[in-house]
């Protein structure tokens, strides 16, 4: 890694030596192999956890302990590749959230990001001595001011501390959005308006419990977009779309070149199976549900809480599994608004190195500015 001239990002206790956290993509697409690779060159690695059991053998006989079981395993993977700090992303719309999360904390990872839901209750089976010194570090994942003032109000009053942090996800994120389509077309909300609007939620605690971070995301691509959430207040952001087109990206070869080859037009914003907008690269699967075709659909468990089995056109779980795997017929890519920039894959190590000159740019260009000034 070039000489780094970016902040280190504190969560707690944790220090991770550059401000950036790779985004946790399901399904399959950042396992331990994305995860370790980022941790290793300083920023912080996150595994998914959405569908993660569905390539183990007996998947279709029990998710449930396939989805444990292959958690258990990325986190160790990674843990055998690097001394870095790692997280899992787990979405509390996922039907086995509390044993996802307890697994995750059994097994020591650094980080959880709670996405798909306000985390109001005491995680997973924890007391709430245990949930108090608990190691692990909790983040929930949000779209507005009004979901971290939520947050931060239920946590005082009935847990006596906050979240470590928040990531904080604007309307140009990739994969399911918290926000209404409305929103998303009209191009209303920004997430500099709203990483202000939290910033000022988060201060009002933090005389009493402490420096809060929060992370930025969505729409985040280059060094000089680090710096400038940065400069806005953000003590990290968090990639990625960036990182899929990656080496190390668990995902297939094919899944990586649908990034490399889509253009701007291809990115769109389908109606989720599961009650939610999304953003992602147009495929013939979409295409045809978007024209009224319905796919068989067989439900062997109903992995996520919000899904209408009855109701949906097709099973989105199986739809990314099959992206995964390459088979973009018959599946399709989650992906952030910028994902058409993406023009070759890279190694993490030179995405890096790439994004830390980018910064060290930003940084030189606004010197002069703040000299006049």
């Amino acid at each position: 890694m070039p000489d780094n001239c970016m902040p280190v990002l504190r969560i707690g206790d944790l220090e991770a030596v550059l401000p950036i956290v790779q985004g946790g993509m399901g399904v399959g697409i950042s396992l331990s192999g994305l995860a370790s690779a980022v941790a290793e060159e300083g920023g912080i690695g996150v595994i998914s956890t959405a569908g993660i059991g569905r390539g183990e053998k007996d998947f279709r006989s029990d998710l449930k302990a396939a989805d444990e079981r292959a958690l258990r395993s990325e986190i160790r993977r990674a843990r055998e590749k690097t001394g870095g700090i790692l997280g899992v992303n787990i979405m509390m719309a996922l039907t086995d959230y509390d044993d996802l999360l307890r697994v995750s904390i059994e097994e020591g990872i650094d980080i959880i990001f709670i996405g798909a839901g306000l985390p109001l209750r005491l995680p997973g089976t924890l007391t709430l001595e245990e949930f108090r010194n608990c190691r692990t570090k909790f983040v929930p994942k949000i779209s507005s001011a009004r979901a971290a003032e939520v947050i931060l109000r239920a946590w005082d009053r009935h847990f006596g501390r906050m979240p470590d942090a928040f990531a904080v996800e604007g309307p140009l994120a990739g994969g399911h959005l918290g926000f209404s389509r409305e929103d998303l077309e009209s191009g209303n909300q920004d997430l500099e308006d709203i990483l202000a609007q939290v910033l000022s939620a988060v201060s009002a605690y933090e005389p009493v419990y402490g420096s809060i971070p929060v992370i930025a995301a969505g729409g985040v691509y280059t060094g000089s977009d680090i710096y400038h959430m940065l400069d806005l207040g953000a003590s990290g952001v968090k990639m990625g779309t960036r990182f899929v087109a990656t080496t190390e990206c668990d995902a297939h070869a094919s899944f990586k070149k649908a990034y490399v080859d889509c253009r701007r037009e291809d990115l769109v914003i389908i109606d989720s199976p599961v009650g939610l907008p999304g953003r992602a690269i147009t495929s013939r699967l979409l295409s045809e549900v978007q024209l009224g075709e319905k796919k068989p659909l067989e439900c062997i468990w109903q992995c996520l809480r919000t899904c209408d089995v009855k109701s949906a056109p097709y099973c989105i779980a199986k739809a990314l599994t099959s992206a995964k795997l390459g088979d973009l017929r018959n599946g399709f890519a989650f992906a952030g608004a910028n994902a058409y920039l993406v023009d070759r894959i890279v190694s993490v190590k030179e995405l890096i190195s790439s994004l830390v000159d980018e910064f060290a740019q930003a940084c030189r260009a606004a010197e002069p500015a703040l000299a006049i000034n």
